[in-house]
């Protein structure tokens, strides 16, 4: 007795299909791995079409990082200016003031020199200093000038609020720390006006 495998329909038909899937495969293959080279050249260096985006991005950083630098500088001027007409309020405004200057060495501002709080070893650069900005003025009333002290770092930070969403993500998390901070201490000088 002799037994015979079945027979399929088209013998040829299995093989065209085996093609056809490995055609496939090696298409796409071909094109995950082409176009992740692609990625990993266009990701290489800033030179393509691309570059001038970065270089676009990374300009506007660092006017934001200006400006950042620029609205702690105000900012601790107004804390030395209100320290310095009412010494009374040293111990309340002093740390607040150390925090706002640690802020802005973390945007590239030098502390001057003599300033309250001057930490060698901030990592600023000298370049980064500019001239402060003129004292501002201070109420003779002590509760006015907490009042003004509190919504300057009000302002600071809706400012910053505001700036971080167009910000690198680096920069955006600094300035949403900072922001917050300028919250807190706009909150805590507000309570120490309630306190008084």
């Amino acid at each position: 007795m002799i037994t015979t495998a079945a027979p399929t329909e088209d013998p040829g038909k299995s093989h065209v299909h085996n093609v056809a899937l490995t055609r496939r495969r090696t298409l796409l293959a071909g094109s995950v791995l082409g176009g992740t080279a692609l990625l990993l050249t266009g990701c290489s260096d800033g030179s393509g079409p691309g570059g001038g985006r970065q270089d676009a991005d990374a300009a506007a950083d660092e006017r934001l990082r200006a400006q950042a630098a620029r609205d702690s500088s105000a900012l601790l001027a107004r804390y030395d200016a209100t320290l310095a007409a009412h010494p009374g309020l040293g111990e309340r405004l002093r740390p607040l003031r150390a925090e706002v200057a640690r802020h802005a060495a973390a945007f590239g501002v030098s502390p001057a020199p003599g300033a309250p709080s001057a930490r060698p070893g901030t990592g600023a650069s000298p370049a980064a200093s500019s001239p402060g900005p003129s004292a501002p003025a201070v109420p003779p009333d002590e509760k006015q000038a907490r009042t003004d002290l509190a919504a300057a770092e009000r302002r600071t930070a809706d400012a910053r609020a505001t700036a971080l969403v167009s910000a690198a993500p680096e920069l955006a998390r600094l300035l949403a720390s900072v922001a917050a901070a300028g919250a807190a201490h706009a909150y805590l000088l507000t309570l120490a006006e309630d306190g008084a």
